[in-house]
């Protein structure tokens, strides 16, 4: 339910902000469509970016024996 609600939310602010710039419905429409998609995929790759990055600090924090460096 929760991310339902964002997504309604994300697609409401998107129209809107796009409607009262240009007052095209439209316009507004197809915005509210295409950033919310847009930005989903570019969520996945940086929720990519930030894991492998985190796993290259896991790894960087142990020595070869296993052992956590001061």
């Amino acid at each position: 339910m929760k991310t339902i609600t964002f997504a309604l939310m994300h697609f409401t602010i998107a129209f809107s902000v796009v409607y009262l710039v240009t007052g095209s419905i439209a316009l507004g429409g197809v915005v509210a469509v295409i950033e919310p998609l847009l930005n989903t995929v570019g969520y996945f790759f940086h929720e990519k970016a930030w894991d492998k990055a985190r796993r290259r600090k896991n790894a960087a924090q142990f020595t070869p024996t296993g052992h956590l460096h001061a």
